[in-house]
């Protein structure tokens, strides 16, 4: 059963998101005051390819996967949306059929605003166009950065570069040293290869690779990055 209020934790991560926190007070009030929430267990459906445009939605717990299913049959990951982040807006708008599978990563709350109100608060709020046109500029950007990534630097970089960005949204500073950092998103090295467009055996290959050299070291629980500088100076390195 959906429960109906965010917990505090929940309410922070919403609150504290990039995007949403530039947004006045008002506007962010009037989104809030009409959200519901949502919450499914990991690997639960959220939305599926072809379902019609009926909410506007923000991860704040857990995580979501957005995959499709070639005609193969493979799954592809496209990316893992944290605590923070809205998605959804592009069919708001347009109004045409979602185009990816949305799923649970993870027990998952996400918080909902049915595409009626989304509209009725576009209608009250010009500043909604100006912020979701540049979150959407910055979606543009990160697409390119993706797409030119994949076509230039060699895997070890692209991995890199991942695990950087993993520990910037799902870091756990280690109890025992605060210098490393757990990934606290679950990913099997499966769905990891998924992300970077790689075969699971390249890898765990790589992930060895960054173990031996001491850059991370892999847990049975996940991954601990051990020194971000030396994943940052492999990503770097394949762009000079």
């Amino acid at each position: 059963m959906d429960d109906p209020i965010l917990t505090i934790e929940e309410r922070e991560a919403i609150n504290s998101g990039r995007w949403f926190s530039s947004l006045s007070p008002s506007l962010r009030h009037d989104i809030l005051r009409c959200a519901f929430v949502k919450r499914y267990k990991d690997g639960e459906l959220i939305a599926a390819r072809g379902d019609p445009p009926d909410s506007w939605i923000a991860c704040a717990r857990g995580a979501v996967r957005v995959s499709s299913t070639a005609v193969s049959g493979k799954q592809i990951t496209f990316t893992y949306v944290e605590p923070g982040i809205w998605f959804g807006d592009v069919a708001m708008f347009d109004g045409d059929r979602r185009t990816h599978d949305a799923y649970a990563h993870g027990d998952t709350t996400i918080l909902c605003v049915a595409r009626a109100d989304f509209n009725k608060i576009l209608a009250s709020h010009i500043e909604l166009y100006e912020a979701l046109m540049r979150l959407q500029a910055r979606r543009i950007r990160q697409l390119f950065g993706l797409v030119e990534d994949l076509n230039t630097l060699p895997l070890r970089a692209r991995l890199a570069k991942q695990l950087i960005h993993l520990v910037r949204s799902y870091g756990i500073p280690n109890l025992a040293d605060g210098s490393q950092m757990r990934i606290g998103l679950h990913l099997a090295q499966e769905e990891l290869a998924q992300l970077l467009g790689a075969s699971r055996q390249r890898v765990n290959q790589e992930l060895k690779a960054m173990e031996r050299e001491e850059a991370i070291r892999i847990e049975p629980g996940g991954l601990v990055v051990l020194d971000r500088d030396a994943l940052m100076r492999i990503s770097e390195a394949a762009e000079q």
